[in-house]
């Protein structure tokens, strides 16, 4: 049996929904294709009770369909009775298996046998049937699903949801919302931060975290499901919990093999791309049309929008624009050339590398997020040292890198095409250099929420950045004179990889053909001697090793293992060889870096049946430090034992400092041997504080401080993701008010009253709302930390862990 529509539109979700019911308001013959038994498989599957969002709000809708924020089942509810109202023709139990013909006579084949002729095609089909599964040992056990249909139906279970999206979020809130159904929950993210998931979705996951509901792991990750526990991949190892049940909610893929059996092609070749749309989501076959999920627009307003205005532009109506023209369109009104919104749109896509292999909807998309702004020839886009994590990248013109804080006539530019900006996005940290407009310049502002989700949703646009963040890192470490053209081999071949903690990356005796680059934590370098692992050195971010053994072609001379968790740039050897051929300067650096390398185990090696005793104790020292800490640190603060007077002399300079509030309690801690490590803050090179923090209150100072600035509102994220316990909420005075104020008013502190005698004044009279309080390595003040400087016995000290674990300390001990 052969039915003959206008239009065939496969798939009834919100934009599959949408298209039929406009089709039907203007009369056109359709038929809208379901291979379940209701509207909206997607939405269906949505968790019982689960609250629909209708963002983004300031889009308007265009539908036959009604759509407000609701409750899952009001959602559905209301779309059943439009759908009879408006004469829909559905038809359910339909599964599309292939597609054949060409436009205006397309044979649409169902798995029932059944054909549909249809003059032009829309594919709604979702990617929700195709989930992206667990890749660990134990992945098909059987106690892990892909779906959350009741939350409530599972009582007293240690369940384990993994996946930072706004799936994994909503079903981790489900299974926690009633505390009588005694389930304990878990989320593990992947990274630090919830880039894929609605702002709103991760305040009430915050919500819920402070009050102990749900408990969040940041950088964990699955490593092996046994029969009720699960193994976890952390930051500094693996850790075994219990676990009942796990809900992987880690995403899904387009159906590709079927879309391109259609004959579609896809922007690029990695598994989670997207067809290639025209602005009127026409794909590379003529006449079949895809909206969407499958388009990489998810949210169920973009969904509904898109299929309302493809039925238009199949009906004629050419004239029609997307419901966000008016949005774009503002925001490109201040920009040169008198362009249009699709003419900018194209300017953006095919010039800046980072959105090139994205489809139209997505850039769209991310332009909604994004701000765009000239900026003359001359003038700063952004001053070193100022805070920021967004990312830019260049439309037309390009920039100039001041790259000496003395002289900033010594510059490094950036062209057209490419990204800035990168370092802070990727590190917290403050802006490291003052960049200038090197011509007229237009640029596009991504804040770092839609920088992070373009690279968790976008591949390519990851590679991009991943590529040019490692070239410019080995431009610094290198130096040498070295041009981009000089390392392009390098950078070619060069791999991304992750080590956990206690992870071997090289090992002593072994041959070797790379070189790492240590992109993020720390190494620990060891040499085995009378059996036992003796510590030579410490590695942080930003140090290389394993050029030894491929200059000289010789075997490993140490082993070299991962502090904490880390990311590594290998290097082949082959090529740096030939760099080094190349390039004289940069074999001299690299041959006096070995031969100190070289010192330090004939030192080893010339010493160790003398003060075996001595190495033991040194390395087991270190290893306590690592344990405690040193490994992420970037300044910590120790205490010789051996000298310390327990005079509270660090404390109470620490509180003057601080209104009253001292930083640091030296009596906690862990002490090894004579070495103490107070609770005071050890400003890791990835805080785990910054994680989850709403108002991006934390901060790195110009000196690596990590500090919290006066937007901080007391939620206590920060709190709960330190290990350490070195931040604690607190009470803080109000600032100096005027003078007029404080004598009329009774505001705040008066002239000279410091804060603390405030504090006890008030206590218990004013409620006095709670901040977070953390060591700021007493940024500002002259002279450095203040604790260091009031220890009467120099038993106090702040060092960074490169400086105080080396193998020289051995010399002092020998």
């Amino acid at each position: 049996m052969t039915e003959r529509v206008r239009l065939a539109i496969v798939g009834s979700g919100p934009a599959g929904m949408s298209a039929a019911g406009r089709a039907a308001a203007l009369g056109m013959s359709h038929v809208l294709l379901e291979k379940t038994d209701h509207l909206s498989d997607t939405i269906f599957k949505y968790q019982k009770g689960k609250h629909v969002m209708a963002t983004p709000a300031s889009l308007v809708l265009r539908s036959d369909f009604d759509f407000d924020a609701g409750k899952r089942e009001a959602v559905l509810g209301t779309w059943d009775e439009q759908a009879a109202a408006q004469g829909i023709a559905v038809r359910y139990h339909a599964e599309v298996v292939a597609i054949e013909g060409e436009k205006g006579a397309f044979v649409l084949k169902l798995k029932d046998g059944a054909r549909i002729e249809a003059e032009a095609v829309i594919l709604a089909i979702g990617t929700q049937g195709n989930p992206n599964r667990l890749r660990c040992p134990g992945a098909d056990m059987p106690h892990i699903q892909y779906q959350l249909d009741d939350p409530g139906e599972y009582i007293d279970e240690h369940v384990t949801v993994v996946g930072s999206g706004d799936a994994g979020i909503e079903n981790a809130l489900g299974l926690a919302a009633d505390p009588a159904q005694g389930n304990v929950v878990t989320i593990l993210n992947r990274g630090t931060e919830f880039a894929r998931a609605k702002e709103g979705n991760v305040t009430l996951l915050a919500e819920a975290e402070a009050a102990g509901r749900i408990r969040v792991r940041h950088e964990t990750t699955p490593a092996e499901v046994r029969a009720g526990e699960l193994v976890l991949d952390t930051r500094d190892g693996q850790e075994t919990i219990r676990c009942d049940r796990i809900i992987a909610r880690t995403g899904s893929a387009p159906p590709r093999k079927f879309v391109e059996d259609c004959g579609i092609a896809f922007t690029s070749p990695e598994r989670e791309a997207f067809p290639v749309l025209s602005p009127q989501f026409e794909t590379t076959r003529p006449g079949i049309h895809v909206i969407g999920a499958l388009a990489g627009y998810p949210l169920i307003k973009h969904c509904m929008n898109q299929g309302y205005d493809v039925v238009e532009f199949l009906n004629g109506n050419t004239a029609l624009k997307p419901a966000d023209e008016p949005i774009l369109a503002e925001k490109f009104a201040p920009l040169p050339g008198n362009r249009g919104v699709e003419a900018w749109l194209t300017l953006f896509g095919t010039r800046i590398e980072i959105f090139r292999e994205i489809s139209a909807l997505q850039l769209r998309e991310i332009m909604l997020d994004s701000a765009v702004r000239a900026v003359p020839k001359g003038q700063a886009v952004f001053l070193r040292h100022e805070p920021g994590s967004s990312l830019f990248a260049i439309a037309e013109g390009s920039v100039l890198v001041e790259v000496s804080k003395d002289d900033p006539s010594i510059t490094v530019p950036i062209g057209e095409g490419s990204i800035f900006g990168e370092v802070g996005l990727i590190s917290g940290r403050r802006r490291g250099a003052t960049v200038r407009a090197g011509s007229d310049l237009i640029v596009v502002e991504l804040p770092r929420a839609a920088a992070l989700k373009l690279m968790a949703t976008a591949p390519a646009a990851a590679r991009v950045v991943n590529r040019i963040s490692i070239e410019r890192q080995l431009l610094q470490i290198f130096g040498s004179g070295l041009t981009p053209d000089d390392i392009a081999e390098l950078v070619a071949g060069a791999e991304v990889v992750e080590a956990r903690a206690g992870d071997v990356v090289m090992q002593e005796g072994a041959e070797g053909t790379d070189i790492f680059i240590i992109r993020r934590g720390s190494m620990v370098v060891e040499r085995e001697i009378a059996g036992k692992p003796v510590f030579l050195s410490y590695l942080p971010a930003g140090a290389y090793v394993g050029e030894m053994a491929v200059i000289d072609g010789s075997r490993r001379s140490a082993t070299v293992r991962a502090a904490i968790r880390s990311e590594l740039i290998r290097l082949p050897g082959e090529a740096f060889m030939r760099l080094l051929d190349r390039k004289p300067q940069l074999r001299s650096k690299a041959m006096g870096e070995m031969e100190r390398r070289r010192e330090v185990n004939a030192f080893i090696e010339g010493r160790k049946e003398n003060f075996s005793s001595v190495v033991d104790m040194y390395s087991q020292t270190a290893q306590f430090l690592v344990d405690n800490g040193i490994g992420e640190a970037t300044d910590v603060l120790l205490i010789d034992e051996k000298l310390c007077v327990g005079c509270d002399n660090c404390e109470k300079a620490c509180a003057d400092s601080h209104d009253g509030l001292s930083r640091l309690d030296r009596e906690a801690g862990t002490t090894y041997a004579h070495l103490h490590v107070p609770t005071s803050c050890r400003h890791c090179e990835h805080p785990h504080c910054m994680a989850d923090c709403p108002p991006n209150a934390i901060r790195r100072g110009p000196d690596g401080e990590v500090f919290i600035d006066e937007t901080c509102i007391g939620c206590g994220n920060c709190q709960r993701n330190c290990p350490y316990g070195v931040i604690r909420m607190d009470a803080v005075p109000p600032k100096k008010p005027s003078l007029l104020s404080w004598m009329f008013l009774g505001k705040g502190p008066g002239p000279g009253e410091p804060g603390k005698d405030w504090r006890k004044k008030h206590a218990g009279k004013v409620e006095q709302p709670k901040k977070a309080i953390k060591c700021d390595m007493c940024a500002g003040i002259d002279g450095g930390p203040s604790c260091v400087r009031a220890c009467p016995t120099g038993a106090a000290i702040r060092v960074s862990p490169e400086a105080f674990l080396t193998v020289a300390r051995l010399g002092e001990e020998g």
